[in-house]
């Protein structure tokens, strides 16, 4: 999308170096290249828009703003596990890294858990 363009779709427009949308290196000093560029309006046969929050509002939007939800997965790594629980060297890392803990049934009727392996346990007794 070209800014100053007032147009819904795909325009033909004679760019220069150094103006937005002409990209590349290589080009002649003063050579301008015919490009196609989308217009600035905004229409319903845009896919996805990308957008910037500028200012909060006073409410929140009800369902998207006021739940909270946990985290899916959380770190694996020993020392990243320390570092968002605040823990000390002497603490267990296996305890916290329930963030992604699952808990399932097998087909043999079994009750399993699964916890991802916590990676770089032993880095700081070699260091």
């Amino acid at each position: 999308m070209k800014n100053g363009v007032l147009n819904l779709g795909r325009v033909r427009l004679l760019l220069h170096r150094g103006s937005p949308c002409f990209h590349g290196y290589g080009r002649r000093n003063g050579e301008r290249r015919r490009k196609s560029v989308r217009g600035s309006i905004v229409s319903p046969d845009l896919s996805v828009l990308n957008l910037v929050i500028v200012k909060k509002a006073e409410n929140d939007l009800l369902g998207l703003a006021n739940t909270e939800k946990p985290r899916m997965r959380g770190p694996k790594r020993a020392l990243k596990i320390r570092k968002l629980f605040n823990l000390f060297k002497e603490d267990d890392v296996h305890k916290y890294v329930n963030t992604y803990r699952r808990s399932f049934i097998t087909k043999a009727g079994k009750k399993v858990n699964k916890a991802p392996k916590i990676q770089r346990l032993g880095l700081l007794l070699l260091l």
